[in-house]
């Protein structure tokens, strides 16, 4: 049974790897007849949609980040409240300050513009903003006014509002016990908040702790299962090199990619749609080597069902996305497992969604944020010593 399974598994790959290449091939011809895609705009019932070509193979926007990090805050030799541990998250203020979620700590540390240490904020307890009943310390981002707000996981989504000088305000508590468990994703200048839902609905929040609307329904991923325990019971596994639904903001909007290549809508406030960007992308199937990788990296607790494992037909047409300071939305292409790019490649489209071009940002660098004129970012070194940076961002032509 085993070699039966193995046997089918690399013909369904093999089958996928033929019919990508048809399609890249068909995709090429046509280029060849027809040369570059113009982008195209339309409306449809008040909807704008945005067709765009892909930049040009090779090509890069003439924006330039610097050739190393302006500020650094952490490494190998920090100490005190500059040594950082599982700080996954961090978010500049709009007056400068840097504000960095140290998860082993439960800390708020907060830098000046020149990486100095000025105060802690939060920590590890019971009182009132610390994070003993929350969960994991995520991150901290500006919030209306000048406000502050940091959110959690463990739990059914927690946030907690600081004022500027780190003075706790309140905690709010989205959903209840599984299955009613919210994740707040990014706080909104208005001062709603971007929710989502284990039942993979979208929701905005309001900061009173109400609902204000919801965007309906997306699916995170695509799933299968494995019958356990005499066939009574079923384990559910992510299906491999699924693309995942993303979600953020574009300025004003809320912005949900899809699962099914490249497209991302773009949603008021009010939960209406307003914009649906486009932009062309040739899928690629899993090869028998990419599923090959892909076992050899797997944990021993998760080598018991890859034999049964479903593939997705194409890699994903994205990695992730964000907005930046000027209006702008980034998309960061997918790197192939066998393919590793020497550093990261992402799309730039405009305020109204037209594709600018490619954007290499720093190698190893997990971006955080990116502002009008800098980008902050968390790495982590080869002895697994951890920094928050942030590079300058020029922004050229």
């Amino acid at each position: 049974m085993k070699n039966r399974d193995q046997a089918a598994l690399g013909k369904r790959l093999l089958v996928l790897a033929f019919v990508a290449a048809g399609v890249a091939a068909c995709q090429t011809d046509r280029d060849a007849d027809e040369g570059p895609r113009p982008q195209q705009e339309r409306d449809s019932a008040g909807i704008r949609i945005v067709e765009n070509p892909s930049p040009p193979e090779g090509s890069r926007l003439a924006w330039r980040i610097g050739p190393e990090p302006s500020v650094t805050i952490g490494g190998l030799a920090a100490e005190g409240p500059y040594m950082l541990y599982r700080a996954f998250g961090a978010s500049k203020l709009p007056d400068g300050r840097i504000v960095v979620a140290d998860n082993d700590s439960g800390e708020l540390r907060v830098f000046d513009a020149l990486g100095n240490h000025l105060a802690t904020w939060a920590g590890k307890g019971e009182g009132p903003g610390e994070i003993a009943a929350y969960g994991h310390l995520v991150t901290a981002e500006p919030w209306q006014g000048d406000s502050i707000m940091a959110w959690y996981t463990g739990q059914a989504g927690v946030v907690s509002i600081y004022d500027a000088d780190g003075n706790f305000g309140r905690s709010l508590r989205f959903g209840g016990p599984p299955p009613d468990v919210r994740r707040p994703e990014a706080p909104r200048a208005d001062g709603t908040i971007l929710v989502t839902s284990n039942a993979s609905t979208v929701e905005i929040w309001n900061g009173d702790n109400t609902l204000a609307v919801s965007l309906g329904y997306h699916l995170y991923g695509e799933n299968y299962e494995v019958p356990v325990q005499n066939e009574r019971e079923r384990s559910t596994y992510p299906v491999v090199f699924r693309q995942n639904r993303e979600v953020g903001l574009w300025g004003d909007l809320v912005c949900i990619g899809s699962i099914h290549g490249y497209e991302i809508k773009a949603f008021r406030a009010d939960g209406t749609l307003a914009r649906i960007v486009r932009r062309a992308h040739v899928p690629r199937a899993p090869t028998q080597a990419d599923y090959d990788h892909y076992v050899s990296q797997l944990p021993v607790t998760g080598l018991a069902h890859h034999e049964s494992a479903q593939i997705a037909e194409s890699f994903p047409a994205f990695s992730e996305f964000m907005d930046d300071g000027a209006g702008h939305l980034w998309v960061r292409e997918y790197d192939f497992p066998l393919e590793p790019r020497p550093a990261p490649l992402w799309t730039v489209f405009d305020p109204a969604g037209r594709v600018l071009g490619f954007v290499e940002t720093p190698a190893e660098l997990d971006i955080k944020e990116i502002g009008e004129d800098y980008i902050l970012g968390r790495f982590v070194d080869e002895m697994g010593v951890e920094q928050f940076q942030v590079w300058p961002l020029e922004r050229v032509g």
